[in-house]
């Protein structure tokens, strides 16, 4: 099927206007297709012209535009013509849809733990066509009126409030103009709790084998609803508009949430089922802000194309920090943001793919799915913040208001939003934006002895951004100074250093987005100086100039591996805690250290985990992280074996199985596992998750004929979900010997590519970055995925997948060479 460009996307929207959507959908026909009915009422600004609507159908029953019948047949490529309209005009179209199973569309899927099948939307970026016809754009929004048939003992939920007309019969409250990418329908045997606030009718919903994890939860997640609903409204100014508010939790979720407008899905094992530590709630709540901000940012006002994604993601991702730091208990968000978010997004601007924040080329719209990554988010909440100490929050906030009334159930771009801002800031933006928001690239900024801090451009990306931020000493923990200023210059001197500081930190407060180069004396002094120091979001930029070092090969690994093993053991925040440990396990000792030495590098670990969990408060978030740590890390085979048959549990870990299953992905990857004690494990946990986690542990054996079945399963079986092909991918690489794995290397390039023809895009990016040969760190796997991203059957979606994981791997390829 053809992506819809730009270019038809504003000459569409240039002739027709959507007055009206009235959708009716038939969910009551088995488990393979449901019907849908759309009543689609637009006016022509060129009476006499032609457009197409946007249908994928499995067939199609019935067309008819302004009372004349149109042959069915005459929809082409997921696209049907409709020609000598009229000044307003009404089109109907009757079809049959076929249900999902990659997290596109109408997703249905069956849980295992009692058999109950449930259903979702999920209509992003540009599925809305496999569920009815309309015209799938952002700018062409327009009021909804969705009815439903579903099984009688199913619950429907949507944009609009549900009302129940007759049995099996619902009929969801018309809606204020919505994108087509916005609308969702979940219907199933679907639980339910309820609160309210403000005058906002509250839901949280889930599927009845959760109940217990729901009610569990829902008190902390209506609580953090509630905070932040509080803070937009002062902030923003601007009432959230959609009436009812729910938050349905759903299975097999591509993304970690969705921002539809009064009814917002999210991937359900967020309600977790085991222990969770601060950083997992926290992360949880942030999603939930994060979702409620798209309400304003992405809802209220809708980007008009692609290339403003920013618009929608940059603005939530900073709402959702600076609303969960002010306005709930995790005034401390800003330190998960720094050793997560930051991360992920300097990871994508090291990439050959880097872009721009705002105004990245969108072509179409399936080229836009690649921009959704860590410089939408991460770098665009920075650079956000950085435009903050440049006008002032109170200008900001006003100017955002400002945009927000001016747009409200419209449309906006990157001009307009630079313009409230420039209204209320007095003068123009335009030099801070193209530093900012239009050039690509991160900085490196370094302080040396002297006092000199150095801003460093990338040759291929070359600015003059100007960074708001602070330089701070460490001695013994304590905190010897700290200097705010803002570089402006390529040099600039700073008042004020201590050079016999232990630690000198430039960014100490995290506030630009910029790479820290530490100088020689500091780097030397972090396994001894790096667990004192008692400012959080400082150790955060300072865990993060030791992975960045690594992964720009500035930093060598094996002194990454001395500062994990002597300052990670009492490192007291749970988010950096596992947030390092994830980056050391499953990058730096398996891509970064030759095969040889990664053996003794996990012992390492083992023994800092272990370190971690004796010195840790039973129960407490940090023995929780050690823990898991230690779980996945250690060979201590008597260890292993008591903990997966439930004996001598670490405290708050008894009963949960998502723990005993990190164990025996780790027995699995050592060759303790055969397919009985899976299977065994799997009996005694009869959940999605408990059949995702045995998929994942049967991929992770380290035989080859292990090997063989699972990339058999992940490339050749078509009845495999989403979640599936991610469980069996991200186990597959997770053990054998490099020599076994080698051949797959090249199965990869021949295999993934094809799986478009079963799995969709969204979906299947995520199995092109799961399934990539990262174990193989040889330069013969680079020229492989070169020549494979050059051929025409890889689309744009797995060729970007590809070229990030290509630019990882050929980052470890530059760091053996210099430091091995």
């Amino acid at each position: 099927m053809p992506s819809l460009t730009r270019d038809e996307a504003r000459q569409r929207a240039q002739l027709i206007s959507v007055q009206r959507m009235e959708v009716d959908l038939d969910l009551d026909r088995g488990s393979e297709h449901f019907g849908s009915t759309a009543r689609i009422t637009f006016s022509c600004s060129a009476p006499g012209g032609s457009t197409f609507l946007d249908l994928h159908a499995v067939s199609c029953e019935r067309i008819e535009l302004n009372g004349i019948r149109i042959d069915p047949d005459t929809v082409t490529e997921g696209r049907l013509t409709l020609t000598d309209l009229a000044a307003d005009n009404v089109v109907e179209v009757t079809a049959t849809m076929a249900y999902s199973r990659d997290g596109q569309g109408l997703h249905r899927s069956t849980d295992p733990a009692d058999g109950e099948d449930y259903v979702y939307g999920h209509l992003f970026l540009d599925a809305a066509p496999k569920v009815f016809a309309c015209f799938d754009q952002p700018d062409l929004k327009a009021p909804y009126a969705v009815s439903v048939r579903a099984p009688q003992a199913w619950v429907v939920l949507g944009n609009g409030r549900a009302t129940r007309t007759a049995p099996g019969r619902w009929e969801l409250s018309e809606t204020l103009p919505l994108a087509t990418y916005f609308v969702t329908v979940c219907a199933g045997p679907y639980v339910s709790v309820h609160d309210e606030h403000d005058g906002i009718p509250l839901g949280i919903h889930a599927r009845r084998s959760l109940q217990r994890e729901l009610e569990l939860h829902g008190p902390q997640m209506f609580e953090v609803t509630k905070q932040s609903f509080d803070h937009y409204h002062r902030t923003f100014d601007v009432r959230y508009p959609f009436g009812d508010y729910d938050q349905v939790f759903v299975p097999e979720f591509n993304a970690g949430a969705m921002e539809n407008p009064g009814c917002v899905t999210f991937r359900d094992p967020m309600l977790f089922r085991g222990a969770a530590t601060r950083e997992q709630v926290l992360q949880r709540s942030n999603t939930i802000a994060h979702e409620m901000a798209h309400m304003w940012f992405g809802d209220l006002v809708t980007m008009r194309w692609w290339d403003d994604l920013w618009l929608n993601e940059s603005f939530a991702e900073f709402m959702a920090y600076t609303a969960t730091s002010r306005a709930t208990e995790f005034t401390d968000s800003w330190v998960e943001f720094g050793i997560s978010r930051k991360q992920w997004g300097y990871a994508a601007e090291r990439a050959p793919s880097t872009h721009p924040v705002a105004g990245s080329p969108a072509p179409d719209a399936q080229s836009a799915l690649a921009n959704f990554d860590g410089i939408s988010y991460a770098k665009g909440a920075s650079v956000l913040r950085q435009l903050v100490a440049h006008i002032g929050e109170e200008a900001f906030n006003a100017g955002v208001t400002a945009y927000l009334r001016s747009h409200e159930h419209g449309n906006g771009e990157l001009s307009e939003f630079l313009a409230a801002m420039e209204e209320v800031h007095g003068s123009s933006l335009a030099d801070w934006s193209a530093a900012w928001l239009e050039t690509a690239g991160v900085d490196a900024i370094a302080l040396d002895r002297d006092g000199i801090l150095t801003r460093t451009a990338p040759q291929e990306h070359p600015a003059d951004r100007p960074h708001a931020l602070d330089v701070a000493g460490f001695t013994g923990g304590a905190e010897v100074f700290r200097t705010s200023l803002t570089l402006d210059a390529p040099q600039v001197s700073v008042d004020g250093v201590q050079r016999d500081a232990a630690v000198l930190l430039p960014n100490a407060g995290d506030l630009t987005w910029a790479q820290v180069d530490l100088d020689a004396e500091s780097l030397a002094a972090l396994p001894r100086e790096l667990a004192q120091v008692q400012d959080p979001v400082a150790r955060s930029v300072m865990w993060g100039a030791v992975l960045t070092g690594v992964f720009r090969g500035t930093v060598d690994p094996a002194v990454a591996l001395d500062v994990v093993t002597a300052a990670w053991p009492h490192e007291r925040d749970d988010a950096l805690m596992s947030r390092v440990a994830l980056a050391v396990t499953d990058r730096i000792v398996p891509q970064f250290l030759p095969a040889d030495r990664a053996a003794d590098a996990k012992a390492r670990l083992a023994e800092a985990a272990l370190a971690a969990f004796d010195d840790a408060e039973p129960g407490s978030d940090r023995a929780l992280v050690a823990a898991r740590v230690l779980a996945a890390t250690t060979t201590d085979e008597q260890r292993l074996e008591a903990w997966v048959s439930g004996r001598d549990l670490p405290q708050g870990l008894e009963h949960d199985s998502d723990f005993r299953w990190i164990v025996l992905q780790t027995m699995a990857r050592l060759g303790l596992a055969d397919e009985r004690r899976i299977a065994a494990v799997e009996a005694d946990d009869t959940t999605l998750s408990g059949r995702l986690s045995g998929l994942a542990a049967r991929a992770a054996r380290p035989g080859i004929q292990d090997k063989e079945w699972a990339w058999a399963q992940i490339s050749g079986n078509r009845e495999r979900s989403n979640y599936e092909l991610n469980a069996l991918a991200s186990g597959f690489w997770s053990s054998g010997s490099v020599e076994d794995l080698r051949p797959y290397a090249a199965r990869y390039v021949a295999d993934i590519p094809r799986l478009t023809e079963w799995v969709g895009a969204d979906a299947l990016d995520r199995v092109a970055t799961l399934a990539f040969p990262s174990r193989i760190v040889e330069p013969e796997t680079v020229d492989l995925v070169r020549a494979a991203m050059d051929r025409p059957d890889v689309t744009s979606g797995v060729r970007r997948s590809m070229a990030d994981e290509l630019s990882k791997l050929e980052e470890a390829l530059a760091s053996r060479s210099r430091w091995s």
